[in-house]
């Protein structure tokens, strides 16, 4: 086909309370006129701003344009927890562990070209250090079940090559401040973002460096003409030879991957700031990251001042919508289940309320595969994170840019190497197998 319609558009629910808690920042005027670039890109997400940040690097004389269907930031790439993680971190796993030693070797290497792609972004707009934070993070575990995965993992990483710390329930409670943790398991290598102050950064940057990134310009149509392609928005339309899709999830919106991209939500909730008294009674360290040592477990961060105030962010409960679209009520209900699981952590400060509370949009295939490739000559795509968006985005936006500009590079043969995403089973039986086994894995996971 030449001519793809969007079927959809991204809805968000709740605020992007990453995006919420910085200071205001003027977005970028929608597209109004018509516009010819070399390379357009749809999504101004991690992908997206890869993308074009790794055109620019390697041919600074191309014109770029990154058309955002809402504003930095306010999509998927405000809505995750902010951790770049390096190591293997399979969420259809039991603990973790991936595809094998060599595979997770290979991804490992992978992860981290990505992590150092974003901390020399960092270096070169004079991005604020605390939105990218070299900490590391702990898998905790509440119970011995959870303990028990901790440590397989850990045998995994050794297997790896890579070190890891055991904590015992007094380090964790000198962390967090909570007596809810049996033990936790430290890896150093992780990144701990402030995902909306590094993407709205990443954003101003290219800017500066003359990519024009136009917020609040959906793209409505994808369609050959002649060499090339236009794209329809609202009020003005592209005309570029070569088009990236970083729109992850919504690339099934288009016409791909159909029937082959799992769409499901997270929903997460934020505190409201910490006066002095309640850091008083918390205790702990200012800034750390806790994923669940099950990955259908609640993971917790903590942060301070310079990432956007002293707050907890509370992230559990998921739901498999292929429609892409969540509910105020799903939002809602979550908000309850957040609040019961922060007071189980934090009976002392229990009153705490919540500020924010939203839903993320993550994509998945079955099979644990992206879709990085040409799609058709000069449409290419950066798509399905497979939960993993800070970094697997990043990589996946390099990828495609690479192919853009005809380089064989480590990272595009790492997607190009991967099978295609398995097809679906059809509705309604993906959507009702998908939540029920959903549902099942959140209550065996119950404590941690």
């Amino acid at each position: 086909m030449n001519d793809h319609k969007a079927e959809r558009l991204p809805v968000h629910r709740g605020p992007a309370a990453w995006n919420s808690i910085l200071s205001v920042q003027l977005a970028s005027p929608p597209l109004e006129t018509d516009l010819t670039v070399d390379v357009a890109i749809v999504g101004g997400g991690f992908a997206g701003l890869s993308a074009a940040r790794s055109l620019r690097r390697n041919d600074p004389k191309l014109r770029i344009a990154v058309l955002e269907a809402s504003g930095l930031a306010e999509g998927a790439s405000g809505r995750n927890s902010g951790f770049m993680i390096d190591l293997p971190h399979d969420l259809q796993s039991e603990d973790y562990a991936g595809k094998g030693v060599a595979a997770d070797k290979a991804m490992i290497s992978l992860n981290r070209a990505a992590i150092g792609f974003a901390r020399e972004a960092v270096e070169e707009y004079g991005i604020d250090p605390a939105f990218f934070d070299p900490a590391g993070k702990i898998n905790g575990a509440a119970s011995t079940t959870g303990h028990d995965l901790n440590v397989s993992y850990a045998d995994h990483l050794k297997d790896l090559g890579e070190t890891s710390e055991m904590l015992d329930a007094k380090a964790m409670l000198e962390v967090t401040g909570s007596r809810h943790y049996f033990s936790g398991l430290y890896t150093p290598g992780t990144v701990m973002l402030q995902p909306a102050g590094y993407v709205r950064s990443l954003g101003s940057g290219l800017r500066r460096d003359g990519v024009d990134v136009f917020e609040n310009t959906p793209v409505t149509r994808v369609k050959r003409s002649g060499a090339g392609w236009d794209l329809a928005t609202p009020r003005g339309r592209v005309s570029a030879p070569k088009v990236i899709l970083a729109n992850n999830g919504h690339l099934e919106s288009f016409g791909f991957a159909r029937r082959r991209l799992m769409h499901v939500f997270l929903y997460a909730s934020m505190t409201a700031e910490l006066d002095k008294d309640t850091l008083s009674r918390l205790g702990g360290q200012p800034r750390w990251g806790i994923t669940p040592s099950d990955p259908m477990g609640t993971t917790m961060r903590r942060i301070d001042t310079a990432q956007g105030g002293n707050r907890i962010v509370t992230r559990t409960c998921a739901s498999y919508l292929p429609g892409m679209v969540p509910s105020e009520a799903a939002v809602a209900r979550s908000a309850k289940v957040h609040r019961r699981k922060f007071a189980d952590r934090f009976p002392n400060i229990a009153d705490v309320p919540m500020e924010f509370s939203w839903a993320g949009h993550l994509c998945l295939s079955w099979n644990g595969v992206a879709v990085m490739r040409e799609l058709e000559p000069g449409l290419f795509s950066a798509c399905c994170d497979n939960g993993l968006g800070t970094v697997r985005s990043t990589l996946t936006g390099i990828g495609a840019a690479d192919l853009v500009l005809g380089r064989r590079s480590e990272i595009s043969a790492h997607f190009l190497a991967e099978d295609q995403p398995s097809r679906l089973a059809p509705s309604p039986f993906a959507e009702i197998g998908a939540n029920l086994y959903f549902r099942w894995k959140e209550w065996r996971a119950r404590k941690e």
